[in-house]
């Protein structure tokens, strides 16, 4: 089921970035790619964004151990309580990483138009050096990434289906990233990121 057999260390000066393209098998990543389109209460929230309110370009959902809000973008979300798909996928990353999260972001991304812009998982809820464990399946998708002072530094990856991204150490404050639009045609793409929320 789990065949997380190639690691991918990405050197970024200021960063720490690992990925693992087949941490989950293409059986067992269309499996839970089905359940978590069909079973999770996605939601649209409206952010505001240069003092303009916009529907969130995605549909996302939040979950957690306990009541605790998180904040982004004029969003507050309170999170639901786990349920034993979230967990089996949470206990698979921390069994890899030995690393606990308590929270965990979802995003859905219905097609091309959806995305999310530049951003860095900076707030204050996260700790210093948080570690994000960010889970993809679905349609191919790139995440870019951009340096927040040196233009010349920018990465991509692309977010394969079943994969996996871990960054951790200063990556959140010297790095910026965004899963930019696209007028491809590309079929629909679920990301969970998983977090401690202090």
């Amino acid at each position: 089921m789990l065949f997380p057999s190639e690691k991918i260390t990405i050197e970024l000066p200021k960063a720490s970035l690992e990925y693992f393209p087949n941490f989950f098998d293409l059986q067992k990543a269309n499996e839970l790619f089905s359940l978590l389109q069909n079973t999770i209460p996605w939601q649209q929230d409206t952010i505001t964004v240069f003092g303009k309110n916009h529907l969130q370009p995605r549909l996302t959902a939040l979950y957690g151990n306990n009541n605790n809000l998180y904040q982004y973008s004029n969003v507050v979300m309170k999170p639901h309580p786990w349920n034993s798909l979230l967990t089996f996928i949470k206990e698979a990353i921390e069994d890899e990483l030995h690393n606990t999260f308590n929270a965990v972001l979802l995003n859905y991304y219905r097609n091309g138009a959806d995305s999310m812009g530049w951003h860095a998982d900076n707030e204050a809820s996260l700790g210093r050096n948080p570690i994000i464990a960010s889970v993809s399946f679905g349609a191919t998708r790139p995440i870019q990434f951009k340096h927040n002072t040196l233009e010349n530094l920018k990465h991509k990856i692309n977010l394969e289906h079943g994969s996996l991204l871990v960054m951790k150490g200063e990556t959140q404050h010297f790095w910026k990233h965004q899963i930019p639009k696209t007028s491809k045609p590309v079929g629909p793409r679920i990301n969970l990121t998983f977090r401690n929320l202090l």
